[in-house]
């Protein structure tokens, strides 16, 4: 499968960066790519590390202004104009995506591929990896738009909220029919 990451590229601390890396080390043990936004910095290269430590693929997605930090040595590498043909690479090249912890970059990734979904232009799977308890409020403002009927479809067709790197991925290959 083609998993498309969407996370920060930040140094963060371990409880962040353990679970990526053991989602990144379960891609790759399962033959996966990653296709990401093929930075060399932060979370962004501990996931890379991981999936490529473990066997797994890299197909990256940078962007012209971004360039000087993407990742040498992998195995596919697009440099896009700008960021939003970016995002429509990503999306266009992953079978399914996950969301990582990130920033405004990365919200803006995740509610894209949710409005997407939420209009029948794609039914890949899309899971919120809630490390930490980081996307808590994110999860419960879902659930709220939900509740009060701003979701013309039910959130759980949406997106699956996984509390570990485990569930996320098999989730993920049960969708498939991977595994």
């Amino acid at each position: 499968m083609n998993i498309c990451v969407f996370l920060s590229a930040a140094d963060l601390d371990e409880r962040y960066t353990r679970p990526a890396r053991e989602f990144a080390e379960l891609l790759g043990k399962g033959g996966h790519t990653l296709v990401w936004g093929g930075s060399d910095v932060g979370l962004m290269k501990v996931v890379a590390d991981g999936v490529q430590e473990a066997g797994g693929r890299l197909a990256g997605v940078s962007v012209q202004f971004l360039a000087a930090k993407a990742r040498p040595g992998v195995d596919e590498m697009i440099v896009a104009k700008d960021l939003a043909e970016r995002k429509r690479l990503l999306l266009e090249r992953a079978d399914a995506m996950v969301i990582m912890v990130g920033g405004t970059g990365t919200l803006d990734e995740a509610t894209e591929i949710l409005e997407l979904k939420k209009h029948g232009h794609t039914d890949k799977p899309v899971v919120l990896l809630n490390t930490a308890g980081f996307y808590d409020g994110l999860k419960e403002q879902f659930r709220r738009m939900d509740a009060e009927g701003f979701l013309p479809r039910p959130l759980t067709d949406l997106v699956f909220f996984a509390e570990e790197p485990v569930g996320a991925l098999a989730y993920l290959e049960e969708s498939q029919g991977v595994g």
